[in-house]
């Protein structure tokens, strides 16, 4: 069983119209400008049009999807850099989301739970760099605005004789934990709020509801540690000044 949009003026004219409707939103609502919403809707298309001639291709080769892989972890890299500071040693996010997947994929494929296939080891490696991105991007942000913001009590804390990095962490530990929320909200409520997209796709695909179920819970569960990892290393690069405004 499957599910098949139709290619068509339908489509297109829907998209054109979710996407005004969040600009629109954003911008009565004064959350900011109402570009971002258009750009990155047309990015979107753009993006997903080209990956799916291709992925075609990238499916046949095991060295294509390796380097597909690089691809995405490089890309997440400069985006998450570009999220958290305008310094040149944004790079560093890439020590951060590294740290969170590269163990955790390892392991799966280690243990066979992700096979040796393309047409797995890409989604899979998607999802979990997608979110060591956003967790390094949420972490990095706000501990940056947290050491901008309470900069007094950082000042005391080094009167009262605490290293540098220590009175950072002072400061940024306890908010830097919140970027955890999504995934730990989309975790507790999998199944009774939301049904994720790993499911979904495993279930229209032809596999069972307890192939899919296994897949998800491994999947979230994945996410959790390998975001987890990413706060945590990204809170010591700012506690370090490894990364900063």
């Amino acid at each position: 069983m499957g599910v098949d949009v139709v290619i068509g003026w339908p489509l297109a004219g829907v998209l054109v119209l979710l996407t005004v409707v969040g600009a629109v939103a954003v911008g009565v609502g004064r959350l900011g400008s109402w570009w971002p919403v258009v750009t990155a809707a047309a990015r979107a298309v753009g993006q997903l049009g080209a990956v799916s001639f291709v992925i075609v291709v990238v499916l046949r080769n095991g060295w294509l999807t390796a380097a597909f892989v690089v691809l995405m972890f490089g890309i997440a890299t400069i985006t998450s850099a570009r999220r958290i500071t305008k310094a040149h040693h944004g790079r560093w996010a890439a020590v951060a989301i590294a740290a969170g997947v590269a163990p955790v994929l390892g392991l799966l494929l280690a243990t066979r739970l992700v096979p040796y296939e393309p047409v797995a080891i890409i989604p899979i490696a998607g999802i979990l760099i997608g979110g060591a991105m956003t967790a390094t991007s949420l972490a990095g942000r706000r501990a940056l605005d947290e050491l901008t913001t309470r900069h007094g009590e950082y000042e005391a804390a080094l009167a009262l004789g605490f290293r540098d990095a220590d009175a950072a962490r002072l400061i940024v530990r306890p908010t830097a934990g919140q970027a955890l929320v999504p995934a730990l909200d989309q975790t507790r409520t999998v199944g009774l709020v939301t049904l994720p997209g790993t499911f979904v796709g495993i279930l229209l695909g032809g596999g069972t509801p307890i192939q899919a179920g296994a897949t998800q819970l491994l999947v979230l569960i994945a996410l959790l540690a390998i975001e987890g990892i990413a706060v945590l290393v990204t809170v010591e690069l700012v506690a370090a000044a490894r990364l900063s405004r």
